[in-house]
Protein backbone atom coordinates (compact mmCIF):
# COMPACT_ATOMS: atom_id res chain seq x y z
CA UNK A 1 0.00 0.00 0.00
CA UNK A 2 1.59 3.30 -1.05
CA UNK A 3 2.28 5.93 1.53
CA UNK A 4 -0.26 8.71 1.41
CA UNK A 5 0.78 11.93 3.05
CA UNK A 6 -1.93 13.47 5.18
CA UNK A 7 -2.54 17.14 5.63
CA UNK A 8 -1.77 18.08 9.18
CA UNK A 9 -4.14 20.60 10.65
CA UNK A 10 -3.29 22.49 13.76
CA UNK A 11 -5.63 22.12 16.68
CA UNK A 12 -4.95 25.62 17.99
CA UNK A 13 -3.72 28.88 16.49
CA UNK A 14 -2.20 31.88 18.25
CA UNK A 15 -3.77 35.31 18.11
CA UNK A 16 -0.96 36.45 15.80
CA UNK A 17 -1.68 33.65 13.34
CA UNK A 18 -5.39 34.48 13.30
CA UNK A 19 -4.64 38.19 12.90
CA UNK A 20 -2.33 37.47 9.95
CA UNK A 21 -4.91 35.19 8.34
CA UNK A 22 -7.51 37.97 8.31
CA UNK A 23 -5.06 40.88 7.99
CA UNK A 24 -6.31 42.59 11.15
CA UNK A 25 -4.62 43.77 14.34
CA UNK A 26 -4.58 41.40 17.34
CA UNK A 27 -6.20 44.17 19.38
CA UNK A 28 -9.29 43.95 17.15
CA UNK A 29 -9.58 40.23 17.89
CA UNK A 30 -9.28 40.86 21.64
CA UNK A 31 -11.91 43.61 21.39
CA UNK A 32 -14.33 41.37 19.51
CA UNK A 33 -13.89 38.72 22.21
CA UNK A 34 -15.42 41.18 24.66
CA UNK A 35 -18.26 42.08 22.29
CA UNK A 36 -19.29 38.62 21.03
CA UNK A 37 -20.00 35.85 23.52
CA UNK A 38 -19.53 33.16 20.85
CA UNK A 39 -15.86 34.05 20.47
CA UNK A 40 -14.17 32.53 23.52
CA UNK A 41 -10.73 31.04 22.84
CA UNK A 42 -8.94 28.78 25.29
CA UNK A 43 -6.03 30.19 27.20
CA UNK A 44 -2.76 28.45 27.89
CA UNK A 45 -1.19 28.29 31.35
CA UNK A 46 0.75 31.41 30.41
CA UNK A 47 -2.47 33.20 29.46
CA UNK A 48 -1.91 33.09 25.69
CA UNK A 49 -5.07 32.81 23.62
CA UNK A 50 -5.43 29.60 21.63
CA UNK A 51 -8.00 29.61 18.84
CA UNK A 52 -9.54 26.36 17.65
CA UNK A 53 -10.74 25.96 14.05
CA UNK A 54 -14.28 26.45 15.41
CA UNK A 55 -13.22 29.78 16.97
CA UNK A 56 -11.73 30.82 13.63
CA UNK A 57 -14.99 30.01 11.85
CA UNK A 58 -16.86 32.13 14.38
CA UNK A 59 -14.37 34.94 13.83
CA UNK A 60 -14.78 34.56 10.05
CA UNK A 61 -18.54 35.05 10.44
CA UNK A 62 -18.06 38.13 12.62
CA UNK A 63 -15.46 39.51 10.20
CA UNK A 64 -17.82 38.96 7.26
CA UNK A 65 -20.66 40.81 8.99
CA UNK A 66 -18.68 43.73 10.37
CA UNK A 67 -15.92 44.30 7.82
CA UNK A 68 -17.40 43.01 4.57
CA UNK A 69 -21.12 43.67 5.01
CA UNK A 70 -20.78 46.84 7.11
CA UNK A 71 -22.89 45.84 10.11
CA UNK A 72 -22.39 47.59 13.41
CA UNK A 73 -21.21 45.42 16.30
CA UNK A 74 -24.66 45.37 17.98
CA UNK A 75 -26.25 44.62 14.61
CA UNK A 76 -23.83 41.77 13.93
CA UNK A 77 -24.43 40.42 17.43
CA UNK A 78 -28.20 40.40 16.86
CA UNK A 79 -27.88 38.71 13.46
CA UNK A 80 -25.63 36.00 14.93
CA UNK A 81 -28.16 35.30 17.68
CA UNK A 82 -31.09 35.11 15.26
CA UNK A 83 -29.53 33.27 12.34
CA UNK A 84 -26.42 31.59 13.71
CA UNK A 85 -26.33 28.27 11.79
CA UNK A 86 -27.85 29.67 8.59
CA UNK A 87 -25.43 32.56 8.59
CA UNK A 88 -22.45 30.27 9.10
CA UNK A 89 -23.49 28.21 6.07
CA UNK A 90 -23.81 31.34 3.93
CA UNK A 91 -20.39 32.59 5.01
CA UNK A 92 -18.90 29.16 4.25
CA UNK A 93 -20.41 29.22 0.76
CA UNK A 94 -19.12 32.75 0.14
CA UNK A 95 -15.65 31.74 1.34
CA UNK A 96 -15.65 28.67 -0.93
CA UNK A 97 -16.75 30.72 -3.93
CA UNK A 98 -13.99 33.27 -3.27
CA UNK A 99 -11.44 30.44 -3.26
CA UNK A 100 -12.77 29.11 -6.56
CA UNK A 101 -12.73 32.58 -8.09
CA UNK A 102 -9.15 33.21 -6.98
CA UNK A 103 -8.10 29.84 -8.41
CA UNK A 104 -9.77 30.61 -11.75
CA UNK A 105 -8.22 34.08 -11.95
CA UNK A 106 -4.78 32.61 -11.24
CA UNK A 107 -5.32 29.86 -13.83
CA UNK A 108 -6.34 32.43 -16.45
CA UNK A 109 -3.17 34.45 -15.78
CA UNK A 110 -1.02 31.34 -16.13
CA UNK A 111 -2.76 30.38 -19.39
CA UNK A 112 -2.27 33.89 -20.78
CA UNK A 113 1.44 33.76 -19.96
CA UNK A 114 1.77 30.26 -21.45
CA UNK A 115 -0.05 31.36 -24.61
CA UNK A 116 2.25 34.35 -25.09
CA UNK A 117 5.35 32.20 -24.61
CA UNK A 118 4.10 29.58 -27.06
CA UNK A 119 3.24 31.98 -29.90
CA UNK A 120 5.83 34.80 -29.85
CA UNK A 121 6.25 34.73 -33.67
CA UNK A 122 2.60 35.36 -34.37
CA UNK A 123 2.64 39.13 -34.28
CA UNK A 124 -0.25 40.96 -35.93
CA UNK A 125 0.72 42.09 -39.47
CA UNK A 126 0.19 45.66 -40.54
Amino acid sequence: MPYKERDIEKQYYTIGEVAAQFDVAPSLIRFWETEFEDLKPRKSKKGNRLYSPQDIETFRTIYHLVKERGYTIPGARDIMKQRGPQLKEKVDVIHSLEKVRNFLVQLRKELDVAGKQQNPAQQPEQ
